[in-house]
């Protein structure tokens, strides 16, 4: 097993770009939420057991989840996003550990980023360190707003139904503070702090030996 980083942040906090810049300069990168849009598009492999527990309406025309329609039945029946994550995080666990398979002798380490990192506990268990991108809730409602053409109330349900901004702050061991929109400042940290992963890795792995 190689270096296994977790990034977390709410909704609107800048995770992807995060997740973008420490690609870029040579980590290797799983996205949780892309491998659910993978399991969940049309013909994706949890498409048949979605359509079995909540019917053909949760499905687009074209046989793909529909998002709208699951996001609309998670906050009206509270019951519905255990269901929904009792059926898709194993499948995102087997298949993120597939693609770990394949990129581990690859790449220095492995970051995974796991929106739902801390509700989610055995993300916990798995990984060596979690890095938090954080902002304040105001940033993240703008954020959303702007890219998604939500209501601030929906934006608020979301941010009601993830773990605190406290909850995740207890749990990482590095946190970059996004409040801005110039990505400059931003991806300049993420490159000091993969040196500094770099150097974690290296050392995990002569313990290794």
């Amino acid at each position: 097993m190689s270096f296994w980083l977790g990034l977390t942040g709410g909704i609107g906090s800048g995770k992807t770009l995060v997740a973008d810049e420490l690609a870029r300069v040579g980590a290797g990168v799983i996205d949780t939420d892309q491998l659910s849009h993978q399991l969940t598009r049309a013909g994706g492999a949890a498409i048949p057991a979605l359509q079995r527990v909540f019917g053909a309406g949760i499905l687009t025309a074209d046989g793909a989840l529909d998002r709208v329609r699951m996001r609309q039945l998670v906050f009206s029946q509270p019951r519905t996003r255990q269901q929904l994550e009792w059926l898709l995080h194993p499948m995102i666990l087997e298949l993120a550990e597939y693609e770990c398979s394949l990129l581990e002798s690859r790449a220095p380490y492995i970051v995974f980023v796991v929106p739902l990192l801390v509700e989610t506990r055995h993300w916990l268990q798995r990984v060596h360190r979690i890095l938090l991108v954080d902002c304040s809730s105001s940033t993240q409602i703008r954020r959303v707003r702007k890219r998604s053409g939500i209501t601030e109330q929906e934006v608020l349900a979301i941010l009601a139904a993830q773990a605190s901004r406290q909850q995740r702050l207890e749990v990482a061991q590095d946190v970059l503070v996004n409040e801005g929109d110039d990505s400059a400042p931003i991806c300049q940290l993420v490159q000091r702090l993969h040196q500094y992963y770099l150097h974690l890795a290296a050392t995990k792995s002569k313990a290794a030996v």
